[in-house]
């Protein structure tokens, strides 16, 4: 399962680098592959329960930095036909 998560603390002014640096962290920690990209983080995960987990120890990391309000923007691909991989999504679309 591939997802793409992109948490906005809103209400912290232009300069939310700190809060990206704290959710990149929490999901390097948790031993999923992934990548940042300009606008969102894509993470490949075993199944909706372990991503859930995931997000939401994202949002305690938002909340424990300080942060007053929090969207969060989530996109499941959840591919059962065969295996994916954020490495094969991306060579899929350049073919």
């Amino acid at each position: 399962m591939i997802a793409q998560l992109s948490v906005y603390p809103i209400e912290e002014g232009p300069h939310v680098g700190r809060f990206v640096r704290k959710s990149v962290a929490v999901i390097e920690t948790s031993g999923y592959p992934f990548e940042v990209g300009a606008m969102g983080t894509a993470v490949e995960v075993p199944d909706l329960d372990a991503l859930f987990d995931l997000v939401k120890k994202v949002h305690a990391a938002q909340v424990s930095e300080g942060a007053r309000r929090i969207i969060i923007d989530l996109k499941v691909d959840d591919r059962r036909d065969k295996p994916a991989t954020i490495a094969s999504k991306k060579s899929s679309a350049t073919r």
